[in-house]
């Protein structure tokens, strides 16, 4: 066979595989299971509801307010999970941790289905001493905060960075200097160490109504304002404060509207870098996800919201802190509890009737 002929043997298979709404998916999928896909989204639109790991999954499958439909569509290696609270269709996908996962598992939700909105929710860390584990924190914009540009040791923040005149990186959103955080040197001491400075980054993003191969920036995004408005109807809501008979928190959790959350893949339970990032970004939760759902649903031009309970405070110094072991399954709860009470919020134009059956 020519090259020639194979080559254009392989440009209409890519062409074929990146096509349409389903660009990443559509020529993996059977016709089998486009049928199936074509069936479901003839119930929608849903609410997308994208959650990192069983233990968060687990107290929506088991509340009240959750309407199973009793079928499940697995694609990818994930599972998407169909359903209903109140009247409002929903498809509930778990993402695994870390950025990557939940930004794959995210764009697989909006390429196969019929997806007006996601609602991300599940645990996080605390960066903001005025808050208390067990709360539930709704932040306005979300930060992606392992994306860096790390710096020559000897150069400083007077200092180009490589590319930086291209537009490719930028000093903008401010540094960590390692030094600063150097121990068991005397207060006076100048003393350096060839780690240097990192200088945090913007995503490259390229909006579905943009045009292809022309980058914009995004640090932080917005969550959207309708939801965000939605939310904070609920701001007095009853939340739970033991874990059972024996184990309770000596406070009672509260439902927070906050400035900013932040991700990176980083566990982070570290005082020092949690005192940082609080100062240098105002950020309340710190997770492993949540950026990456913002950044997907920018890009998509979907809107989003997302939903956090604080299981710990990263690096301890408190009564309660440190102790995600113990109060996760206490976060997760009260973070199911807000979700099912903001998406009976929202409006639905399809009969329960029609959501509680099966979507085959």
């Amino acid at each position: 066979m020519g090259g020639r002929v194979l080559c254009k043997m392989l440009v209409a298979a890519l062409f074929m595989l990146f096509s349409a709404q389903n660009a990443l998916v559509s020529c993996a999928l059977s016709s089998e299971l486009q049928e199936q896909i074509n069936a479901i989204n003839e119930q929608g639109p849903y609410i997308g509801l994208v959650i990192p790991n069983s233990f968060e999954l687990d107290p929506l499958l088991s509340n009240s307010d959750y309407i199973a439909s009793g079928y499940v569509l697995d694609v990818s290696g994930r599972r998407f999970r169909f359903g209903a609270i109140g009247d409002k269709p929903v498809i509930l996908v778990m993402t695994g941790l870390s950025m990557i996962n939940a930004g794959i598992t995210t764009q697989l939700l909006l390429s196969l289905f019929n997806i007006e909105g996601v609602v991300h929710y599940g645990i996080a860390g605390n960066a903001n001493e005025q808050l208390h584990i067990g709360d539930v924190a709704i932040s306005h914009y979300w930060g992606h905060l392992g994306l860096w540009s790390w710096q020559r040791y000897g150069l400083g923040p007077e200092n180009e960075l490589p590319l930086e005149p291209n537009g490719d990186y930028t000093r903008k959103y401010g540094h960590l200097k390692f030094a600063d955080y150097t121990s068991n040197v005397t207060a006076d001491s100048s003393y350096d160490n060839l780690l240097n400075n990192i200088f945090y980054q913007p995503e490259e993003i390229f909006p579905i109504d943009g045009t292809p191969e022309q980058r914009q920036h995004a640090f932080w995004v917005q969550v959207d304002t309708t939801y965000y408005n939605t939310a904070s109807r609920l701001k007095n809501m009853k939340l739970e404060k033991c874990l059972n008979s024996t184990k309770c928190l000596s406070h009672t959790p509260k439902l927070k509207f906050v400035s900013k959350g932040a991700s990176a893949s980083i566990y982070l339970d570290n005082a020092a870098y949690r005192g940082f990032i609080r100062e240098q970004f105002e950020v309340t939760q710190v997770d492993m996800e949540s950026a990456s759902v913002a950044l997907i649903c920018r890009q998509q031009n979907v809107p989003f919201i997302v939903i956090r309970a604080l299981s710990n405070l990263p690096g301890g110094s408190s009564e309660d802190s440190n102790e995600a072991d113990t109060f996760a399954p206490l976060a997760a709860t009260n973070s199911v509890k807000v979700v099912v009470e903001f998406v009976k919020l929202l409006p639905s134009s399809l009969s329960s009737s029609k959501i509680k059956r099966s979507p085959m």
